[in-house]
């Protein structure tokens, strides 16, 4: 009787891939997506911009605290209220709007959004903010490094609109340009005058 070998099959490992692959598929979209990020990405300067802060909880606690340190030469106007959370405004000795704190209850699995109104630099800019969410138990994840970390600060782009050319195909323009002279050609024919006849 010969012994089974000890090797596992590729059809044995078949159901243990597609289970990598499916958890893979689970967790990529939470370490994508679980980021404190401001919307909109781009603005325009000088204009009056209705931002929002968006904060998912990617913990399996509450999320108690969130903290948004505002960018130079923005100066924030309004917030809007947000339900069941209450807002401290931050302000320096000018009694400019620095930052602001929300306290609440955000459980897992959900997000929350701040929205406030702000007059952008009259300049082109990148605007940073600077986030810090703060958890049940006391972990804080300052929402302040790179675009290749983990914890990326989110950033909005201040610029004037960039003006696209509009491309037109060849194509197009000489299919334009024939249907035009059959037009023309057909009205040419419709106007001739006719000949009389002049027979007795």
């Amino acid at each position: 009787m010969r012994s089974r070998s000890a090797r596992s099959t590729p059809s044995a490992l078949l159901p243990l891939r597609t289970l990598l692959v499916f958890a893979a598929i689970l967790v990529a979209p939470s370490i994508v997506f679980a980021h404190a990020v401001v919307f909109p990405k781009t603005s325009t300067p000088g204009a009056y911009e209705k931002y929002v802060l968006r904060v998912p909880n990617e913990r399996d606690v509450p999320t108690l605290k969130v903290e948004l340190h505002f960018p130079q030469g923005l100066r924030v106007v309004s917030f809007g209220d947000v339900t069941g959370w209450k807002l401290q405004v931050l302000t320096d000795s000018a009694q400019r709007v620095t930052g602001a704190v929300w306290t609440g209850v955000l459980p897992k699995e959900r997000f929350v959004e701040f929205p406030f109104v702000a007059v952008n630099p009259k300049d082109s800019t990148s605007l940073s903010w600077p986030t810090y969410q703060t958890y049940e138990g006391g972990e804080r994840v300052e929402w302040i490094g790179a675009d290749s970390s983990k914890t990326p600060v989110s950033s909005t782009i201040v610029s004037d609109p960039a003006v696209v050319p509009v491309k037109v195909s060849r194509t197009s323009l000489y299919m334009s340009v024939v249907a035009l002279l059959f037009a023309l050609t057909a009205l040419g024919v419709a106007l001739r005058p006719r000949g009389v006849d002049v027979n007795p």
